[in-house]
């Protein structure tokens, strides 16, 4: 709320419009991901309303297969490939250690942005976990959690049995900037051995896609 001013106004005159309050990191992710599940849900719901008889069908693990909100709704995706990944940052893991970005440097990994509150994200986590129990030696899967706190995300990973680094991007903008812009989640950054980024995927990849792009960097 912008503060008046504390002059008089002449008579008959309207005060000016408050500026519209600029929205926050968290309730732009939370509206991203209320919109995607809601995609979701019509297309499951409206059987061969607007599918793709060339798209991939669901994986094993339940994960929707691509759509509207996957690969290709962010144009900043293709400008990502090719490029040095920033891996030079460190964060701390949902038990408070603190992991080096650059210590994976020699793997594939599977760098994945997302949120408990977040649907999308959800279906995801089985093929996450299923692919790093594939890979045990090649790949390390991250969990770059945006906003939770540790008190949410400690149950959160129990209960899904997360297999992979979660790590706290509560306050860590700046990781998020530097793989951005990320205009929702969830978003998957796929970094080779050589620490180039080979893809990036904004909203639901299935198991088979990030599959096939681990073998090919393997």
């Amino acid at each position: 709320m912008t503060d008046q001013d504390s002059g008089s106004q002449p008579p008959n005159s309207a005060a000016p419009p408050p500026p519209e309050r600029a929205m926050s990191r968290t309730a732009a992710f939370v509206a991203m991901g209320v919109v995607a599940l809601a995609i979701v849900l019509l297309m499951m719901l409206r059987p061969g309303a607007g599918v793709d008889p060339d798209a991939p069908p669901p994986s094993a693990s339940g994960t929707p297969p691509a759509g509207p909100i996957a690969e290709g709704s962010d144009p900043n995706d293709a400008l990502a490939t090719g490029k040095d990944a920033p891996l030079h940052y460190t964060l701390k893991d949902m038990n408070g250690v603190d992991v080096q970005l650059a210590s994976f440097k020699g793997k594939v990994i599977l760098l994945n942005f997302w949120a408990t509150w977040c649907g999308p994200c959800r279906a995801e986590i089985p093929a996450l976990i299923d692919l790093q129990s594939r890979y045990p030696d090649d790949l390390v899967v991250l969990g770059f959690s945006v906003d939770d706190t540790v008190d949410k995300l400690k149950p959160y990973a129990a209960q899904y049995k997360i297999n992979y680094p979660v790590l706290v991007g509560n306050g860590r903008e700046d990781v998020q900037d530097a793989f951005g812009p990320l205009w929702g989640i969830p978003v998957s950054v796929i970094i080779g051995r050589d620490g180039r980024i080979a893809k990036k995927h904004s909203g639901i990849g299935t198991k088979e896609q990030f599959e096939q792009e681990i073998k090919a960097l393997l």
